[in-house]
């Protein structure tokens, strides 16, 4: 049948390109394996020259197809199943590329690329180690293109093509018809929760992060084939550069989380999230052991197991979030898309060669043999990067739970508080580590005299008390959720991250005399430590806010449901459009929400003012409808940034005007008994409570509170129970209402004062409106210094560049002593 209206020539491209590119990479393999084992300069030239020229037309190859499939995408042929599945014609030009992150596919295109630029930098700086290193760079692009290719061998399907045509990939009726893409008027579209500027430049930087691991574990490798050592040196910058990307990508998608997702936070021990910190944490600590042994030639033995323990998690990570296996765990992970079986070949046929080689040449590593001295920075570093190493072991295995399940057929369920059930760990692995981290480069190489170890670190150590006790003591840091043992802990947590930030501070001046050229280790370990004082505070000083005052939900669910973005009902404030409403020390006002033509949010416009007059501002959350099947809609929040904290907030419930409201409240003078008349029935006040017992959540302890009993009786003799209340402070100087309303009446009454006293005289406010179901339940924290958080990643990662362009400088150095 010829099909009517298909653009074959670009799928055909891109087929064209993924085989090619998957026959370029197995020769640059080849021939940079026969490079490396070959010893005549005229013959390795060669074979290398060859491996170049294959690699060049990988490289090629790959950025072909990366922009055959922006094509398809952008010229929305949802003739091809990627640009149906990923995208729809509504969807803004600078979300195009988010596109390629929502499937697989294209993340492996994007790993791929990283791959080949990363490639051509180490074949113009890695020198004699090029034919080794790019052997393995060459062989894991050929372990990708299989990703891409999706077609079948002996029956069996390898890879899945992102340029497969709809029809060859989904069954119906419509695929009968040759005119079936007049029937197609636009695609699934983009997951709404990828429609953010993070999701633009997340992906692209987290995935550099994913890619640059191979490049250490690729000189380790390269070293245990050639049982050559040396290769610590050159890959000493590159362990940097992959430490500075990936935790810079982690953290992006950290703020991805703050700004697009509605938990109320950065980090939630998510499964995927998990799978990339981990990696993190061990060649953070083959970055510190591979630094012991270029200055003592101790500790080879662990860097070589930390560099490829690294990459064997990042691969390990790949098969978590791409296998399905955490679709019951994760909002994060990939679906599966049958290739479990090629996604373990993938982790298998990089993790078993390289520990076999490890551990067939781990006799032969060199290894310095003698009594520790604990008075030596190379100690305290190691057991630094082993605490880092185990707390890394402790995550992935409460991440690989089911895993576990489904290899052994167990049912071990996740904790109820998986957020608890890290962080009870967590806490004193920061201890620990902020500790080292202030102490261990007061240490020399080799040995430190003790006088001189205790004459530098005193002051910091005391400066450091007297700040932390100070943040504990006036910071109101008093997080009792989880008893007083945790609460210990996080003090604990709190000077040691304190502890970091002054002595590494004071080590630049103390240590390296105010050489900040040499002091990139120090500021990117002042950066580590700011991280961890914004993540202590922030965390356990975060306040709700939002305590529902009015007595009004329309929420229900289980409070305990971590997949409920409301939460507990109680946490969550309801506003009625145009009604000023207190909520703690600011009154809120929900005052218009308007429809985006070019996004398709609606944006909640909340008016906040500060009960003390020093404070207003408007926030902007949004809420878009979901896609993809899914109902419903999804919440971006909005925070107004100040530099000590952050005022956070989310839409949790909304419901939309019935008609245009035009009145506001009309004043009724009543007294026990009487009734009046609204269109719909009549209201009846029954006698005056003080102080209920059931109404306590709305009053505080230091206010009286006077609620009225009253009943709604509508035309159909229904009737509500109601109670507007007031609740007066010093005596009646302050006042504030506390408004009542019967939704599904259209009104809202509220308790304005006692006319007369002795008479029982009172005034009610009711105001009666079509539009009074327009209405938003809120959602709102108080982040305390959150942004020292940001602020530490910004210094951490400028603490690494200075370190990788100081050791650069070195290499070529030494390079040009040796010419």
């Amino acid at each position: 049948m010829k099909y009517l209206g298909e653009h074959l020539l670009p799928g055909q491209t891109g087929h064209f390109f993924a085989i090619l590119s998957l026959v370029a990479s197995i020769v640059a393999t080849i021939a940079y394996f026969r490079a490396s084992r070959i010893l005549a300069p005229a013959e390795k030239q060669s074979w290398i020259r060859m491996a170049r020229v294959a690699f060049f037309v990988e490289t090629v190859s790959v950025l072909a197809m990366f922009f055959t499939l922006y094509y398809i995408i952008s010229n929305h042929l949802f003739e091809y199943k990627y640009a149906y599945s990923h995208s729809d014609r509504s969807l803004q030009v600078e979300y195009l590329l988010s596109c390629f992150w929502e499937g697989q596919e294209g993340s492996f295109m994007l790993w791929s690329f990283w791959h080949c630029v990363l490639g051509w930098v180490l074949i113009k700086r890695a020198g004699d180690w090029e034919a080794g290193v790019m052997t393995v760079i060459s062989f894991a692009q050929f372990t990708l293109a299989t990703m891409l290719l999706g077609i079948y061998f002996f029956g069996t399907k390898v890879g899945s093509s992102p340029f497969s045509l709809l029809r060859n990939e989904m069954d119906g009726p419509i695929f009968s018809r040759p005119e079936y893409l007049s029937l197609i008027k636009d695609g699934t579209g983009l997951n709404t929760l990828l429609q953010n500027y993070w999701m633009v430049i997340h992906p692209p930087v987290l995935f550099l992060g994913f890619a640059s691991t191979i490049v250490p574990f690729a000189y380790a490798i390269a070293g245990l084939m050639s049982k050559k050592h040396e290769w610590v040196k050159p890959a000493l910058p590159w362990a940097s550069f992959s430490t500075a990307v990936l935790g810079t990508g982690i953290m992006m998608g950290a703020a991805w989380a703050y700004e697009s997702l509605s938990f109320g936070g950065y980090w939630a021990w998510d499964p995927v999230e998990n799978a990339s910190l981990v990696p993190w944490l061990t060649l953070v600590a083959g970055l510190h052991t591979n630094l012991i042994y270029k200055n003592s030639g101790y500790s080879l033995r662990p860097t070589y197991f930390f560099y490829i323990i690294t990459f064997s998690l990042i691969l390990y990570s790949t098969f978590l979030t791409r296998s399905g296996i955490l679709g019951d765990t994760s909002v994060h992970a990939f679906t599966d898309l049958g290739m479990n079986t090629q996604l373990l070949l993938f982790v298998l046929v990089f993790v078993l060669p390289a520990f076999f080689l490890f551990f067939r040449n781990y006799k032969t590593i060199p290894s310095i043999v003698k009594e520790e001295n604990t008075y030596s920075r190379e100690f305290w570093m190691f057991i630094g990067a082993l605490v880092l190493f185990l707390s890394g072991v402790v995550i992935i295995a409460k991440t690989s739970t089911p895993v576990v399940n489904k290899l052994f057929g167990t049912n071990i369920a996740p904790p109820e508080d998986p957020e608890f059930a890290h962080n009870q760990i967590q806490v004193f692995v920061a201890v620990v580590i902020g500790v080292l981290t202030a102490v261990s480069q007061y240490f020399k190489y080799k040995d430190t005299p003790k006088a001189f170890f205790g004459k530098k670190i005193w002051l910091p150590t005391l400066i450091a008390v007297l700040i932390s006790i100070m943040i504990s003591g006036f910071g109101q840091v008093g997080y009792d959720k989880k008893g007083p043992g945790f609460l210990v802990a996080i003090h604990l947590a709190i000077f040691a991250a304190v502890y970091a930030v002054v002595a590494n501070s004071a080590y630049i001046w103390l240590g390296l005399k105010g050489k900040l050229k040499a002091a990139g280790a120090s500021v990117a370990h002042i950066g580590f430590g700011m991280v961890l004082v914004g993540i202590l505070i922030s965390s356990s000083k975060k306040t709700v806010l939002s305590w529902n005052t009015t007595g009004v939900t329309p929420l229900q669910g289980d409070p305990k449901d971590r997949n409920n973005p409301a939460g507990n009902p109680a946490e969550n404030i309801t506003l009625f459009k145009g009604v000023a409403t207190d909520m703690g020390k600011y009154m809120v006002t929900y005052t218009q929400d308007t429809i985006n033509e070019k996004d398709r949010k609606r944006y909640f416009e909340i008016d906040f003012k500060g009960k003390n007059g020093d404070e207003q501002f408007k926030l902007y959350p949004d809420v878009i409808k979901n896609n993809k099947g899914m109902e419903g809609f999804a919440a971006n929040p909005a925070a107004r940034h100040y530099w000590y904290k952050d005022i956070f907030v989310y839409i949790t419930s909304f419901q939309e005007n019935t008609g245009e409201d035009t009145t506001g409240f009309r004043n009724r003078e009543m007294k026990a008994g009487d009734t009046a008349f609204y269109s719909n029935g009549m209201l009846v006040f029954n006698k005056v409570i003080k102080n209920p017992a059931d109404k306590k959540a709305l009053y505080h302890d230091d206010e009286t509170a006077l609620f009225l009993d009253m009943t709604v009786i509508s035309k159909d003799g229904r009737r509500y129970p109601v109670s507007p209340g007031i609740a007066l402070h010093d005596g009646g100087a302050d006042m504030r209402a506390i408004t009542d309303t019967v939704i599904s009446q259209s009104l809202v009454l509220k308790f304005n004062k006692v006319i007369n006293q002795e008479e029982g005289k009172l005034e009610i406010g009711v105001k009666e409106s079509g539009a009074i179901t327009d209405l938003i339940t809120l959602k709102v924290y108080e982040f305390p210094m959150i942004n020292v958080l940001w602020l530490g990643i910004l210094v951490m990662v400028t603490g690494l560049v200075m370190s990788i362009v100081q050791r650069v400088k070195k290499t070529g150095s030494s390079r040009l002593r040796s010419i």
